[in-house]
């Protein structure tokens, strides 16, 4: 797995675009799901595309612990997946969200709790992390796509 991240509008959609040719795009942004299975799709190179606002629909569903044990699972089985097959790939992008002023409101500490712990699980179990500002890539992790 590739875990993509950094601020809004900096530049992670076209850095992938670029690096990743030929993938598939599922997008949270558009309205679609949490991809759980990715036995569902032909591709070997899926990029998940907005993953925090899955993480918000989630923190409104379920208490942050299940929320982050549910998450864990489906990264083990997005793992599972690439496992089969040396040509597998999953790419994630996710916003940055953690600067700024803690919100005032539960339910946004909560988003923004899970999405940090959710990019932390993710950043352990992924093989490349990189950082993305400006259009520029940081490789915190990893090496070589």
């Amino acid at each position: 797995m590739h875990f993509i991240t950094g601020g809004a509008f900096n530049g992670k959609r076209a850095w992938v675009n670029k690096n990743y040719q030929e993938a598939e795009w599922i997008s949270a942004y558009k309205g679609e799901l949490l991809l759980e299975n990715p036995a569902i799709l032909q591709s070997s190179k899926i990029v998940l595309e907005g993953v925090e606002l899955w993480t918000k629909e989630l923190s409104a569903k379920m208490t942050i612990n299940q929320a982050r044990e549910y998450l864990k699972k489906v990264i083990e089985d997005w793992l599972e997946w690439e496992s089969l097959s040396s040509d597998r790939k999953i790419i994630v992008i996710g916003t940055d969200i953690m600067k700024g002023i803690v919100p005032v409101e539960k339910e946004n500490r909560n988003w923004r709790d899970l999405t940090g712990w959710f990019y932390q699980d993710l950043s352990l179990r992924c093989e490349r992390v990189d950082l993305i500002w400006y259009g520029i890539n940081r490789t915190l992790k990893g090496s070589g796509l």
